[in-house]
């Protein structure tokens, strides 16, 4: 091999060598950015730690949540699905129910946020007992590492709620829902996925593919959205998670026709509301929403009213429990 070839090589493998660790270092960046969970809710601006189910507050708007507040509720606690996990939670009976909705928070929220608050208080009201708790890593549930997982571990703490409900406070399968927000509604779609016997879903504000998510977030932040694919790659080595996989958009072939309810603002600008229509093309049974001039989360605050009147229309239909008559 001559000498001008033995320096190109050098050359190619220095420039290959040079982009990989650039692209490697762009993927941490991004996955550390991103990944990072807050526990107790410290890095977020929109939600009291005072919030209570009995007293609480939409945080600077002008909504009165005084119709919404629900008195008497338990502090509980139980385990994610297989794992040994110990995650917090509020519970909230309603008399001479047999119906319970679970309601899960988004990422650095925690059951003290108004989005979950809100709706809860909406359900109850119209009868049903309410399920909330932090998802690992948020709130005053066990810390595993600190970080989130875009609903691929999140998903078993949501199955270890409905477990709880099943085992400890007897309600019948078919007369649980999920309700989930950003975050919580991409890991309530893939419980429902992985759980046959989940009855019913409502999700706001999710994202269908979390590596579409991250363009999404590049491209907003005025980064190359060909960074995407490296962060889920560089999550491996950091975390040992696989944030890509399963996603919602893959868990919905798992249906089967049960009912699932997507609601997203058309001025989402954290989750575009592109994803919801991603979702709905690929769900034909579903009921869907979107809500005029709504950001991230919006439309329950936009849209009392009518938010309420879905939701619990929903759920009084699909949950078995209300459907005795």
């Amino acid at each position: 091999m001559s000498r001008r070839n033995r320096l190109f090589i050098i050359i190619f493998v220095a420039i290959a060598l040079l982009l990989t660790t650039g692209y490697g270092v762009a993927g941490a960046f991004i996955y550390n950015r991103l990944s990072l969970a807050a526990p107790k809710c410290e890095k977020s601006a929109i939600t009291p730690q005072s919030n209570t189910p009995d007293d609480f507050s939409a945080q600077g708007r002008t909504l009165d949540m005084t119709p919404y507040e629900m008195v008497d509720y338990e502090e509980v606690t139980f385990s994610s699905r297989d794992e040994n996990l110990t995650l917090s939670g509020w519970f909230v009976p309603a008399e001479e129910s047999t119906t319970a909705v679970i309601l899960v928070h988004g990422l650095n929220g925690c059951k003290r946020a108004p989005s979950i608050l809100l709706p809860a208080g909406m359900l109850h009201r119209a009868g049903f007992n309410v399920l909330m708790f932090d998802l690992r890593d948020h709130g005053d549930s066990q810390i595993e590492d600190g970080r989130f997982a875009g609903g691929t571990e999140e998903y078993r703490d949501v199955l270890g709620a409905w477990d709880w409900l099943v085992s400890e406070k007897d309600f019948a399968p078919e007369d649980i829902g999920l309700f989930g927000t950003s975050l919580g509604a991409a890991s309530v779609m893939i419980a429902t996925g992985e759980e046959p016997r989940i009855a019913a879903t409502w999700e706001d504000s999710s994202y269908a593919d979390i590596q579409v998510a991250i363009s999404d977030f590049l491209s907003a932040n005025g980064f190359p959205a060909f960074f995407a694919p490296a962060a889920p790659v560089v999550g491996r080595f950091i975390s040992g998670d696989d944030i890509s996989a399963p996603s919602p958009l893959n868990e919905v072939a798992n249906l089967n026709g049960r009912p699932i309810f997507i609601a997203h603002g058309d001025a989402d600008a954290l989750l575009p509301v592109h994803h919801a229509y991603t979702l709905m093309d690929a769900i034909p049974q579903a009921e869907s929403w979107i809500a005029p001039g709504s950001a991230h989360v919006g439309a329950m605050f936009d849209y009392t009213e009518e938010y309420e009147q879905k939701l619990t229309a929903f759920f009084q239909k699909n949950l078995i429990g209300n459907n005795n008559d």
